[in-house]
């Protein structure tokens, strides 16, 4: 058994069952039709709250707990959640693939891993497709309400302008909140939002 099968473990749901408030704030932005990637979707919260979107959602984790745990959330919500177990390390995300993939605090990832599941979701995007990602930055170890304890896998707007910079950004916030994730992620935290694009292809008569 995996660590994430461990802290999935339990009667409840580590991170409660609503969506990662980001997330849902960008509701406005998905659009109304089409393939969503949730990286590393845990226990399923924000690959159900996507499907309730009316997307088709692929729920990815290395946990068969969580991803048990997200069947059964997504019945219990009447949708319906594909889902696929992996080792993100050697994942094919796709190329041209999602019209929308979310990475809600996928900071288990060292630098190595980071680069690559960066770059894996950059080609797997379609042209126009829509990337929403949170995580929290180094000030989260002063605070201590969740993420890891690595300061090299905590994210700063210029990592994440470099790691994007062939994208369209759209928003690249930090701030602090607290937040009301279950257990998991619990309190006053150090944040940072990236909404960025990949851009559509141009044609022949705008090059």
């Amino acid at each position: 058994m995996n660590l994430w099968d461990e802290r999935y473990r339990t009667d409840g749901f580590l991170f409660g069952t609503a969506p990662n408030a980001f997330l849902a704030a960008q509701r406005g932005r998905l659009p109304s039709h089409g393939l969503a990637l949730a990286v590393a979707d845990g226990e399923g919260r924000n690959g159900v709250w996507l499907a309730e979107q009316g997307l088709d959602v692929l729920a990815v984790d290395a946990s068969p707990v969580g991803l048990a745990k997200g069947q059964q959330w997504a019945a219990e919500r009447g949708v319906t959640l594909r889902q696929e177990l992996a080792d993100l390390a050697h994942w094919d995300f796709g190329v041209d693939r999602f019209d929308v993939i979310a990475a809600i605090f996928i900071q288990f990832a060292d630098p190595a891993l980071r680069a690559r599941l960066f770059a894996g979701m950059q080609s797997a995007l379609k042209p126009g497709g829509l990337l929403l990602l949170e995580g929290y930055r180094p000030e989260q170890l002063d605070y201590g309400t969740g993420g890891p304890s690595a300061v090299e896998n905590l994210y700063t707007e210029a990592l994440l302008r470099g790691a994007f910079g062939a994208m369209q950004i759209e928003q690249l916030l930090a701030y602090d909140a607290e937040i009301h994730e279950g257990a998991g992620h619990k309190g006053m935290s150090a944040l940072i939002d990236l909404v960025a694009r990949k851009p559509p292809v141009r044609s022949r008569q705008d090059a």
